[in-house]
């Protein structure tokens, strides 16, 4: 059976995508430098779960450390990478800048010097929908002009996707690029709108609403991202997609693809499905847009679907309670919140 490098696995996408190759016969290898960008210990449960399998082998490195990240996939034979690990967040990005450089950057780089040694099948990394930045043309297409990213995360990102069709074109390593748009689900990020609500409404306290309220979002459910991921991944690209590249002067097997659900939810609608849940009215904060942040992501999925047969399936106001009822016996929540 193939092994499949996954970086970041004990991250929240990581650790999912993780759980479903090792369920369909994969033997996956596991990395992740445990950083505490937030709660480890939510880390360290993800990561117990995988090490439950035989066919799961973790080691904790750093991706920006190539002295062992080369020693670590010498000792296994890897056949495919889904690149996961990064620095992530928007606002994390203004006050902490060079996270981002040494772990999306350079680490980046080390993953696809790697991939082009072992000469693997495929390298799946993630992008995100960040990268669109300014654009204001709805929904975001994959060949839409993404040259103004607003903040350092988005640009490391746009880089990413850039590098890798260097190593496409130069190296034939076939890459694709999945930009990301709001995954949300059970063993989610803290720092995500959804998990930081969520604490707020169990605990009585306010929530922050930037943009007053008038963000909108595709918020995707972890399930159907696994689900586009993997059908992806077992799919390499043989030349490049994308319209807004010249076929002629840049054939080489590149990808972007934006995955997501392909619908937009205003965040009060999102905020309502959690408030009738618990039954209480979230006391709110109304401010302003944040530097770096954006009003709206809406993704068109077509190509994915097109390609692929990616078809999401969870409907937002489903994901979200499968979200609170993990929250809620995770973290021993007593209900009714009052």
């Amino acid at each position: 059976m193939k092994t499949i490098l996954v970086t970041g696995s004990a991250g929240f996408i990581g650790f999912h995508l993780s759980k479903s190759l090792l369920n369909k016969g994969f033997n996956v290898l596991g990395i992740d430098n445990m950083n505490n960008y937030y709660d480890i210990s939510l880390k360290k449960s993800r990561n117990k779960i995988l090490l439950e399998s035989s066919s799961y082998k973790f080691k904790q490195i750093d991706i920006s450390d190539l002295n062992n990240l080369k020693e670590l996939v010498a000792k296994n034979s890897i056949n495919s990478i889904v690149h996961l690990a990064a620095q992530a967040g928007v606002q994390y990005s203004i006050q902490n800048p060079h996270a981002y450089i040494e772990s999306n950057i350079l680490g980046f780089l080390n993953i696809l010097e790697v991939s082009k040694e072992l000469n693997i099948e495929h390298l799946v990394y993630a992008s995100s929908s960040s990268v669109y930045g300014m654009n204001s043309k709805i929904p975001f297409s994959e060949d839409h002009n993404v040259d103004h990213p607003l903040s350092l995360y988005a640009a490391s990102k746009k880089s990413n996707e850039l590098m890798a069709h260097v190593y496409s074109y130069m190296h034939n390593l076939p890459t694709t690029g999945l930009r990301f748009f709001t995954v949300y689900g059970p063993w989610g990020r803290p720092d995500m709108a959804l998990f930081k609500f969520t604490k707020a409404a169990h605990l009585g306290k306010s929530i922050q609403v930037n943009n007053f309220g008038n963000h909108a979002r595709d918020f995707t459910f972890i399930d159907d991202i696994v689900a586009g991921i993997e059908k992806v991944l077992a799919s390499p690209p043989k030349e490049d997609l994308n319209e807004n590249i010249s076929p002629s002067s840049s054939s080489c097997p590149w990808r972007i693809l934006n995955i997501g659900r392909g619908q937009q939810v205003q965040l009060m609608d999102f905020i309502g499905i959690i408030e009738k849940y618990y039954g209480i009215t979230i006391k709110k904060e109304m401010l302003p847009l944040q530097t770096g942040d954006v009003p709206q992501t809406f993704s068109d999925t077509s190509k994915l679907k097109n390609s692929y047969d990616y078809n999401p399936k969870i409907e937002v106001e489903k994901g979200v309670i499968k979200f609170l009822d993990w929250y809620n016996e995770f973290y021993q929540v007593k209900l009714p919140i009052k």
